[in-house]
């Protein structure tokens, strides 16, 4: 009994020399847990879905200038003026300090706005 005892505590201590065959059992046992536990064990390590575009704003470069989509519901502005304002308060955090070239509204068939492609040059 005290021979399975000192086993024990020889693999708990891993006080084994390399090359014994105790000492490639330990290696075996850690090994085959690392590969094969995520199939039985559930570490709830699944990467979180991602918004590829988490503030509906699409930068594309357009030679000098840049070229930004930006969805519909975000502005809520009804006349030109409010518009531009709003599109400014939008793109100016991602882009810095830019005035607006121009602003073409996307709409669907029914008229309703899809987005605002917005032509920034920096300042």
């Amino acid at each position: 009994m005290t021979g399975i005892w000192r086993t024990i505590r020889g693999y708990i201590l891993w006080s084994h020399e390399r090359g014994t065959i105790q000492y490639d059992v330990m290696v075996t046992l850690i090994l085959l847990f690392v590969f094969f536990s995520p199939y039985w064990i559930n570490f709830k390590d699944k990467p979180t879905q991602r918004n590829p575009h988490p503030t509906g704003v699409v930068v594309i470069p357009d030679g000098r200038e840049f070229i930004y989509q930006i969805e519909g519901k975000e502005v809520t502005g009804k006349d030109e003026t409010a518009v531009q304002e709003q599109l400014l308060r939008i793109i100016e955090p991602i882009s810095g300090e830019v005035s607006i070239t121009k602003y073409e509204t996307v709409r669907d068939k029914s008229g309703r706005i899809l987005s605002y492609k917005v032509w920034v040059q920096r300042e």
